[in-house]
């Protein structure tokens, strides 16, 4: 690349910071944005990362002491001008909000600035998280204890601890090999710095089945979503013979990591970076916000075109690797699509189309009616509460969703977007003792949509 090229981008960074500073919905977030390199997984096969870009890695890893999580009402406009004021005065960001509360980050050096804005105000706020780094250190157990559950059965992957994508692929792998009658693994493509986007096939090889796309991972600081839908599989495939008729009669498609250069930076680097590695070289504003780089309705509400927000939507439709594979795969495959399931956390949600705006599509109340049923059975079981309703309505308008996509485009019926747990009392520093609970609600909602399939004439 030219130096003039070097500069020219140095400074659309700049600029784009500028702007991003007066814009109060896609205001600057800075959750890890010093933490601007790629990242190097050294457990990782030596074809995952080009050579050229791996030669130049350098991690910074970033630290959150005294950093807070603060939950604000979110009900008038004097509040919501304060939570602008926070972000673009004092760098803070918005992990979760919806109609009525607003869950805001800030860092340790800010707090009391904004505490004295709110003050001012008169706005009273709850703490949710008192250290966030404290949570990040607690979050998965010791590495001891990680290492005496390692090394059995052909695979590193257990579900009491948060995994790498190394671990994740090997125990992919592992599945093809011991099941080869159902499981099949398949590359689909590369991310931005050259990671395999692995996909996992469970079928029962009948030419007439209907098919269901999972994928978790999207966002890089979502390690629950990931981890659920490797337990999601792990039910599926060994317990293959002893599912019901009609989930054995769906071809499952499972991608547990199409974000993997943001997973494994948030590993390595940053553990609250969102968004994927894009441009991490040159600049302070890398990556793109994958759940808004989607097709449909591309570049609307709740996106922005500022490359340093974290919604960022990218410069074009399906400008990123990751979200372009995803189509061309299910666009040009056989499958005969019926049910579409991405997995995000966190607030306990059961969202489905229309994301874009507040809108519904015609047969809304069937999607409500799978979602309803699943949350009741969530609950009868001992699992959490989940609300149940249009993405757009429930929480806020978002353009460029996956499941916007898989319905505005792909006519998918059955597609949602879940929220995993909490609902904010750990925000994305979910601990790894929450896993196997998450994942047996997140099966409840899956054997819900496959017996909804099942109906469909």
């Amino acid at each position: 690349m030219k130096i003039v090229d070097l500069f020219a981008l140095g400074l659309v960074a700049v600029i784009t910071v500028l702007l991003d500073r007066v814009d109060p919905v896609c205001a600057l977030s800075t959750v890890g944005r010093n933490a601007d390199a790629l990242v190097v997984d050294p457990a990782a096969p030596s074809e995952a990362i080009p050579e050229d870009v791996s030669k130049q890695e350098q991690i910074v890893p970033v630290k959150y002491d005294g950093a807070q999580l603060w939950r604000i009402d979110y009900d008038d406009q004097k509040k919501k001008n304060a939570v602008a004021d926070l972000q673009n005065k004092y760098d803070a960001s918005m992990w979760n909000y919806n109609i009525t509360y607003v869950d805001v980050f800030v860092k340790g050096p800010k707090l009391s600035d904004a505490r004295k804005l709110l003050a001012k105000a008169r706005i009273p706020f709850e703490v949710i998280i008192d250290d966030v780094q404290k949570a990040i250190d607690n979050e998965n157990p010791p590495k001891e204890a990680v290492d005496l559950w390692e090394n059995r059965d052909g695979h590193h992957m257990t579900w009491t601890a948060y995994h790498r994508l190394a671990d994740i692929h090997e125990w992919m792998d592992y599945l093809a090999k011991s099941y080869p009658d159902v499981c099949s693994t398949q590359i689909i493509g590369k991310s931005f710095q050259g990671r395999n986007l692995k996909v996992l096939r469970i079928s029962n090889g009948n030419p007439s089945n209907s098919a269901v796309w999972i994928d978790g991972g999207i966002h890089a600081r979502e390690w629950i979503s990931p981890a659920t839908v490797t337990y999601i599989v792990n039910n599926l495939a060994e317990g293959w013979d002893d599912q019901p008729e009609y989930i054995r009669n769906i071809d499952w498609y499972v991608l547990p990591v199409q974000n993997p250069d943001g997973y494994e930076y948030t590993h390595q680097g940053d553990r609250l970076w969102r968004k994927n590695r894009r441009g991490s070289l040159y600049g302070p504003c890398a990556g793109v916000d994958l759940n808004r780089n989607y097709g449909y309705k591309w570049g609307g509400q709740g996106s922005s075109k500022q490359p340093c927000s974290e919604i960022y939507a990218g410069s074009g439709p399906f400008s990123e690797p990751e979200t372009k594979a995803v189509s061309n795969f299910m666009q040009n495959s056989a499958a005969n699509w019926k049910g579409f399931l991405t997995f995000h956390s966190y607030g306990q949600y059961i969202l489905y189309p229309w994301g874009y705006d507040r809108l519904v599509p015609p047969d809304h109340q069937d999607l409500k009616a799978v979602g309803d049923e699943a949350a009741k059975k969530m609950l009868e079981t001992g699992g959490a509460s989940y609300t149940v309703g249009p993405s757009g309505n429930t929480l806020y308008p978002a353009a460029g969703g996956a499941d916007d996509w898989a319905r505005g485009e792909l006519k998918i019926k059955y597609s949602y977007t879940v929220e995993l747990r909490d609902s904010g009392r750990n925000g994305f520093v979910l601990p790894a003792s929450q896993i196997q609970p998450t994942g047996d609600e997140a099966f409840i909602f899956v054997d819900s949509v496959a017996r909804a399939i099942s109906k469909l004439k």
